[in-house]
């Protein structure tokens, strides 16, 4: 199996339907050993049954917002595992008011939570990783389309989104200096809960089938062993790359299948 022996954590578990348990079931199956953390007392009904599950070591709540909270995470996962050759960040957070209307309303609060939590979580989880990180050690982190171009009411989300790939890039070369890698992984829509935030999703996935190349939406599946492949000995020469895993929606404009649509109508 492609992860056995190798451990690791992952932030942003919350249900069983969503990316990152998607990403975690792949690794787990894989071989991987794996530390889970959720984000305070609600959160941990969800994800200690899932990490239970997948015999993990350390389960443990963090609020990425709060570096107190994630030096104790670490300090526990070292005690626990030692080395690092792993880490899954798997953690968005936008008001649901920035989510909808115009993007110049976006208000300054609303800005810094995006931007904090979604991107500046990134780095803060890197730095306290990386004295524990293994040669050829591997960050994976979960972005989105709209990062790259407008998407209908993902507003300050793309922004942040933005943000983070560009931490990415820039993290690429700090942790190289221990041997590490750091990727993006830009997802299809995929139907989570998470999704349930942003206004005309489901006109958003059948756009997303439309338009791909291979005319379907992505699966967890697809993400999920996309995430073995960057986090396993496969990638060793891949950092600061977005690797898109959305059948091929992001390459096209405009599809045969939308314009005959469009026509008909």
């Amino acid at each position: 199996m492609l992860m056995n022996g190798k451990k690791g954590i992952i932030f942003g578990v919350s249900n069983s339907h969503g990316i990152a348990y998607g990403i975690a079931k792949e690794l787990f199956e894989q071989g991987a050993d794996i530390a889970f953390t959720y984000a305070g007392e609600v959160m941990e009904k969800r994800v200690r049954p899932l990490a239970e599950e997948m015999n993990s070591k350390l389960i443990m709540s963090c609020d990425v917002t709060k570096e107190d909270e994630v030096k104790a995470v670490f300090a526990e996962y070292e005690k626990i595992y030692g080395k690092l050759d792993f880490l899954v960040h798997a953690v968005a957070f936008a008001n649901r008011e920035d989510l909808q209307g115009e993007f110049i309303n976006t208000s300054k609060e609303g800005w810094d939570t995006a931007l904090g939590i979604s991107a500046y979580s990134l780095v803060s989880l890197c730095r306290e990783a990386r004295p524990m990180m293994n040669e050829n050690a591997s960050v994976l982190a979960l972005t989105y389309l709209g990062s790259e171009k407008y998407v209908a009411n993902y507003n300050i989300m793309g922004v942040a989104k933005a943000t983070l790939e560009a931490s990415m890039r820039y993290l690429a070369v700090d942790l190289a200096k221990v041997g590490a890698r750091i990727n993006c992984i830009s997802a299809g829509p995929v139907k989570t809960l998470a999704a349930k935030g942003i206004g005309g999703f489901d006109k958003m996935l059948k756009a997303a089938t439309l338009k791909a190349p291979m005319h379907r939406n992505v699966s967890l599946e697809d993400i999920g062993k996309t995430g073995v492949y960057l986090a396993s000995d496969l990638s060793t020469g891949v950092t600061g790359e977005v690797i898109h895993v959305d059948c091929g929606c992001h390459a096209v404009y405009a599809s045969i299948e939308e314009m005959e649509k469009l026509s008909a109508e």
